[in-house]
């Protein structure tokens, strides 16, 4: 059995490598993302009246969005926060609404705005996902290609997501079968957590890759299966946790996405829904106020979520909690309510934050980014074994040179 392993953890190791070393690196950046995107880009998250010390009166985010969208009526404003944190822009994001003259969205080239929330002007736009390097660009392409690999949609099927999501998948077995060939003798299992630090060369890069393998041997099963929570969640996750554990009814999964030329219209106003959405919080018993609201075209249901201004992010336990709202005449339609639920419920909650660190916080950010090193360290390594391996089968096989000369 343990040949047949071998044989399947070299060849899975080889078929997901360079993928898990990108996605590795990238997820250790993208641990702060928010952080190095507002240093790369200031006019994006810096309100320059503030800046400059006006001390206007804060137009709300509703308002805000309102004067965006009355500005250029080519813009629908799809999310936008409620409560912009002090001396900061408020962020939105924006879709096209449909040309009259052709039937399909306005191209706007740009899906994120920043607005001033003192002038209303627009300081910034960007393409958020957009394949560029460029400072407004780089930390949205590292976040896209963390997840997707940049692989475009295909006839509507998002084939990047799938992609990364079947690499989880792989990933998730090879753990097991690594673990399993790491003790080739339990009678010297030490050996596989030891490190042969002072041999160096390819002892010690084989021990980084066992060594190291087994000792972080939960943390990267943990980061595998929330790879695969997070891309395949409808495909794969749902069903299977759906067998041990009743699971809350799904509100996109229940319905039918419309195509971006055939949008669901609203038929109720954001300052409605957020007025519905506090009463519901009310009758819950939260404090908390709605911070942000976001309606999708595709599924015609508003979300709106409940956090204090600048944690729109959900740093810390299971995250904010989300109301949702039907577009069209605004009755309630469910939620997402960390920590309430089925067991299914709550272990689905929980993949988001344990995937990003962000369940512990700034402690589980760090360790989320170090772990994205550790990733990408044992993808290299394994194909450092893998070469060096290869090399040595070649010359076994090379048949053997004669110095001697011939005598004919």
């Amino acid at each position: 059995m343990r040949p047949v392993f071998v044989l399947l953890h070299r060849w899975f190791g080889l078929a997901v490598a360079v993928f898990l070393f990108i996605s590795g690196l990238t997820g250790a950046f993208i641990s702060w993302d928010h952080e190095l995107d507002a240093m790369l880009n200031p006019q994006l998250f810096q309100a320059r009246s503030q800046a400059q010390g006006e001390a206007s009166k804060l137009l709300s985010g509703l308002e805000l969005a309102n004067r965006v969208e009355a500005h250029d009526p080519r813009i629908w404003v799809t999310y936008v926060l409620n409560e912009a944190e002090p001396g900061h822009t408020s962020q939105m994001s924006v879709e096209g609404r449909i040309d009259p003259a052709t039937g399909k969205p306005y191209v706007l080239g740009f899906n994120q705005i920043a607005v001033d929330p003192v002038t209303g002007d627009v300081q910034g736009k960007r393409q958020w996902g957009e394949i560029s390097l460029s400072r407004e660009n780089l930390l949205p392409f590292l976040y896209k290609l963390h997840y997707t690999m940049h692989i475009p949609d295909v006839s509507g099927v998002e084939l990047g997501i799938w992609f990364m999501g079947i690499i989880g998948l792989v990933w998730v077995l090879d753990c097991f079968i690594a673990l399993w060939i790491s003790f080739p003798n339990w009678r010297s299992w030490r050996k596989s957590f030891a490190f042969r630090w002072s041999q160096g060369g390819h002892k010690l890069n084989f021990d980084l890759h066992r060594s190291g393998g087994v000792w972080l041997w939960l943390f990267m099963l943990l980061l595998a299966i929330t790879s695969v929570s997070m891309n395949l969640n409808t495909q794969v996750v749902r069903p299977v946790v759906s067998l041990f554990s009743p699971l809350s009814a799904d509100v996109f999964a229940s319905r039918v996405p419309k195509a971006p030329d055939q949008p669901v219209i609203p038929g109720i106003s954001r300052e409605r829904i957020v007025e519905l959405a506090k009463q519901e919080a009310q009758q819950r018993g939260w404090t908390l106020p709605a911070g942000g609201i976001f309606y999708s075209p595709a599924f015609g249901v508003y979300d709106v979520g409940f956090f204090e201004a600048g944690n729109d992010h959900g740093d810390g336990g299971l995250g904010n909690a989300w109301l949702y709202f039907d577009g069209k005449d605004g009755h309630a339609l469910g939620g997402k309510i960390p920590g309430t639920g089925s067991a299914g419920d709550i272990f689905l909650q929980a993949q988001f934050p344990l995937h990003s660190g962000r369940i512990l916080g700034l402690t589980g950010r760090i360790l989320i980014s170090m772990l994205g090193l550790v990733v990408a360290m044992l993808s290299i390594t394994g194909l450092i074994i893998w070469i060096r391996k290869r090399r040595a089968r070649v010359i076994a096989k090379a048949p053997a040179i004669s110095t001697n000369p011939v005598i004919s």
